[in-house]
């Protein structure tokens, strides 16, 4: 049986899914070679008073190649699974991510779930081989680097 005939024995027993990946007009993309250079992306989210959890995209370079916003939260939360996270990196072809997510209060300290999810996106990059390259807390004072401030979550 080759693919067109499977193809036709599926057409009425499931949907076909088909991907797509539309790339909207844009710079030409930027390395990032530190936190302070993802500044100038993230400056919107200083400005936000709910939680937004955002995903970089980086190819080979670590030069932003797109974004996905992840979630839109409240004021003290924002819903983030890997799973959301990883799909449009994988479809961007990225071959790495920073992620990025605001505290809208103004605090700059990593809550012990922000040091949770970042834990378990860079388990889930290690095995889908997209490496978590940093996760910055942003607010109105600033940023902060977990991977600056807690180099010990990246083995």
């Amino acid at each position: 049986m080759n693919s067109r005939t499977l193809k036709k024995h599926l057409k009425y027993i499931v949907p076909e899914m088909r991907l797509a990946l539309i790339k909207e007009p844009g710079g030409k993309p930027l390395p990032i070679g530190c936190p302070e250079d993802l500044e100038k992306f993230v400056a919107p989210l200083k400005m936000y008073s709910e939680e937004h959890f955002v995903a970089f995209h980086l190819d080979a370079k670590n030069a932003v190649t797109g974004y996905h916003v992840v979630s839109h939260g409240t004021v003290s939360a924002s819903l983030v699974h890997p799973r959301e996270v990883f799909k449009a990196a994988l479809l961007a072809n990225s071959h790495a991510l920073i992620v990025a997510h605001n505290h809208p209060a103004g605090s700059l300290t990593p809550s012990s779930e922000d040091i949770e999810v970042t834990e378990i996106l860079i388990k889930a990059g290690d095995l889908m081989g997209i490496k978590l390259i940093d996760h910055i807390i942003v607010s109105s004072n600033g940023l902060c680097s977990l991977r600056e401030t807690r180099p010990h979550l990246w083995p």
